[in-house]
């Protein structure tokens, strides 16, 4: 074969669909092929897969190398080489916040061979909190506890995966991976540095603000995703805007999980029959901020804060036996992911006594008419092509990873200019499953 100069290629069109399955060693390790180099001779060509695992530094491993008829790669011929788990760069992550969030996000990543959990922080747990010892800890004692903290989840059930077992008052073994856990409350006072961690999920439910969640920085820190809003840092949702990702943010935030339920869908129904204006309901499932009986619900609280913050009164009515109509900023922040909805989206939520999945109520006025067998085939078309595995299509809801699910049957239309569209999520594990990782 005569070589040419490589050429480099990142994320071309159709060269992630064509490559995919020629890697099986890369499913469902949320890794991407994001750089390829061809060697093009008489309309044949080589190319060499690379993976990305951050910005700053792009692929560098050879994975796997494979021979295309040509530099667009349409038809596989062969295939050498294999990939070797193993030689995967991983990513060295941590969590701030050991909450419903961060406990179940902690599960995603122990079960992803591209990510390596070192740390986690909450300043309300300890390392035999997570276990939960039934006898005094000692410290020269390996212990095989029983868990409690981490394994047993009334939702999504026992965590079978590993054993859980406490080294010592500040280490915890994953199977056989080591943890460190810290109890710091301020993010500038977590020192990430020490046990390696670089890149840092902050579900404390506090980093609001930009310059909270930078205070991560000062421990050693590379990246922050805040699994909430975050005034100041951009909001990005998967399938909608994350191609808008630069280098230089240093901290991201995976917008809410009534957004990623909402933004997909309202994109679908923009992009194809625009949209005048509209109004969204969710009827959500009980959060960790609420009251099991009556009492004050702060909105915002920090510990420099002297007292909480309460806007809302009724959000902290008791949670199990109320339908609770309250505030939502999903709406409103779909026009910060889709610039053309800004102001043309608003909406409320309903907290109902639910332990998981949510659901959007999207009612909207078009822009081009037609009719709801119409919107249903776009919808059903972009859930099995572009937002695949993002956009769902009618189905079961409960640990479905997908971050919106549109219900064909349950939408009704006034006209063909006025529709009311109907879509499900699991606001938990559909929320932190993609978001948190995708980025």
């Amino acid at each position: 074969m005569n070589s040419l100069t490589p050429r480099t290629c990142i994320n071309k069109s159709g060269f992630k669909a064509a490559v995919a399955p020629l890697f099986p060693a890369l499913n469902g390790l949320g890794v991407s092929v994001a750089i390829a180099t061809f060697e093009i001779d008489g309309g044949r060509g080589t190319a060499t897969v690379f993976v990305s695992f951050s910005s700053e530094n792009p692929g560098t491993q050879v994975l796997e190398t494979a021979l295309f008829q040509s530099d667009l790669p349409t038809e596989i011929i062969a295939k050498t080489t294999s990939l070797d788990p193993a030689q995967i760069k991983k990513l060295k992550g941590a969590f701030k916040g050991f909450g419903r969030i961060g406990r179940l996000v902690t599960r995603v990543a122990l079960q992803r061979d591209d990510i390596d959990l070192v740390c986690i922080n909450d300043p309300y747990v300890t390392a035999d909190y997570i276990c939960l010892s039934d006898r005094k800890f000692e410290e020269s004692d390996y212990l095989v506890e029983q868990v409690y903290m981490f394994k047993h989840d009334t939702v999504h059930g026992a965590w079978k995966n590993c054993d859980v077992k406490l080294k010592n008052a500040n280490h915890v073994y994953f199977g056989n991976k080591e943890v460190t856990i810290f109890a710091i409350s301020r993010e500038d006072e977590v020192p990430w540095c020490g046990p390696g961690a670089e890149y840092i999920v902050d579900a404390s439910g506090k980093a609001n603000e930009v310059q909270f969640a930078q205070g991560h920085m000062k421990g050693g820190a590379k990246k922050v995703i805040v699994t909430a809003f975050c005034e100041g840092a951009p909001a990005l949702v998967v399938g909608v805007n994350e191609k808008e990702y630069k280098p230089e943010f240093d901290v991201v935030s995976g917008a809410s999980c009534t957004t990623n339920c909402l933004a997909p869908l309202a994109k679908v129904i923009h992009e194809r029959f625009g949209i005048v204006e509209g109004l969204m309901s969710t009827v959500h499932s009980i959060t960790s901020t609420q009251k099991a009986v009556d009492g004050t619900c702060p909105d915002y609280w920090r510990p420099n804060m002297s007292t909480p913050l309460v806007k809302d009164w009724r959000i902290g009515r008791a949670a199990y036996i109320n339908i609770i109509p309250t505030t939502t900023e999903a709406a409103k922040a779909v026009g910060k992911v889709l610039t053309d909805l800004d102001g043309k989206l608003t909406g409320m939520s309903f907290r109902v006594p639910s332990l998981d999945v949510s659901v959007v109520d999207l009612t909207v006025r078009l822009e081009k008419p037609a009719t709801y067998e119409e919107i249903k085939a776009a919808i059903k078309e972009e859930s099995e092509g572009k937002l695949k595995g993002i956009l769902g299509y009618t189905a079961d809801f409960e640990r479905d990873n997908r971050s919106s699910i549109f219900d064909a049957k349950a939408g009704i239309a006034l006209n063909d200019n006025f529709h009311k569209l109907v879509a499900w999520y699991d606001n938990e594990w559909g929320f932190f499953d993609t978001p948190c990782f995708q980025f």
